[in-house]
């Protein structure tokens, strides 16, 4: 759901570049109170993972794909503050490395992509925690289900800004019946992703997922003929080093990235789709970043298709990792200087 340039109007995108940045500045102070020196370094992992698996996309009705958003899966996993900062840094990087998702347009697609699907995703889940067994099952479940709903809750929030800023002119009932639709069929792939990489690491690490804390049922022990609650092990899973989670995550982004990914479908996205055949792309301006090296996702010289697409994907799960690491490297050091001051 990249929105390019040229779709909405320069006010328009400008006012959605305001709400983008004051989400982003908020993200920065919220994020202090979300992450650790245990957590830290998974936000890092986190963006380069939903760099990596955005490069798949699946196939959702005929010449439609889909991919993931991301964030319900941020926000779950790291945080709703830290995960609007994840998906902030992979469309930065997507937008200035692989000219993916128009510049003029990256607070268009902060919003619509980054906040708006954090913000759903997450109110949902927490609502249905609150009233689902307290078990680890509940939260996969509730994973499913906020993923589910946060893509469509995207596209017509796109929907609406079309409405206000489109600089085309197409009737906006169409564009909304077509965009919530083919995204209701994209967002089933999301929530299986979501549910599926939540409930990954909420098996081994559960104390390392945000919104599994305090959730999962305790250990119950037969005492006497009564349940009681078993006291808590000391056991690396429960406060251990996240070393080896984290080599397994960058070494399954970086085979997402630079291998599967040249399986996915060839087909357009649900909004290039819905762009092509509504006519609201008539008005696309070439982006600004389409001479870079990566545009496109390939490496430009390099003329073996799977070879040129592999590495530039290795390339941008590199550079996702390293700035979204860095970033959250810095949030975390003003934390622990300000709990020192």
């Amino acid at each position: 759901m990249h929105v390019p340039d040229g779709f909405i109007n320069a006010p328009v995108s400008a006012a959605a570049g305001v709400v983008a940045a004051a989400a982003v500045a908020a993200g920065l102070r919220g994020a202090r109170r979300e992450l650790d020196e245990r957590t830290a370094p998974l936000a890092g992992l986190v963006a380069a993972f939903i760099f990596a698996v955005q490069m798949l996309n699946f196939p959702v009705a005929v010449g439609t794909s889909g991919h993931l958003l991301g964030g319900a899966l941020a926000a779950i996993l790291v945080g709703p503050w830290t995960g609007v900062l994840c998906i902030a840094v992979v469309l930065l990087m997507q937008g200035i490395l692989f000219a993916d998702g128009g510049l003029t347009a990256l607070g268009v697609n902060i919003t619509v992509m980054g906040v708006v699907t954090v913000v759903v995703a997450y109110a949902l889940f927490r609502g249905l925690v609150l009233v689902l067994p307290r078990t680890r099952r509940s939260v996969t479940v509730a994973s499913f289900a906020a993923a589910l709903v946060s893509v469509p809750a995207a596209a017509a929030v796109f929907t609406l800004i079309y409405a206000i800023g489109g600089t085309t002119d197409v009737p906006v009932s169409k564009v909304l019946t077509a965009m919530v639709g083919v995204h209701v069929l994209i967002g089933v792939g999301e929530a299986v992703i979501t549910m599926l990489t939540v409930g990954a690491v909420v098996a081994v690490r559960p104390d390392l997922v945000y919104g599994a804390r305090g959730l999962t049922a305790p250990l119950k022990l037969r005492v006497d003929g009564e349940l009681v609650d078993a006291a808590p092990a000391a056991a690396p899973a429960a406060g251990g080093s996240p070393k080896k989670l984290w080599i397994g995550g960058v070494v399954t982004a970086l085979v997402l990235a630079g291998f599967v990914s040249f399986y996915a479908s060839a087909s357009p996205d649900g909004l290039e789709k819905v762009a092509a055949d509504q006519g609201i792309d008539k008005n696309v301006e070439e982006h600004a970043a389409a001479d870079s090296p990566l545009a496109d996702y390939g490496v430009k010289g390099i003329e073996a298709p799977r070879l040129s697409g592999g590495l530039a994907g290795a390339i941008g799960v590199g550079a996702t990792l390293a700035v979204g690491t860095g970033a959250f490297w810095v949030v975390r050091r003003r934390k622990t200087a300000a709990l020192e001051a």
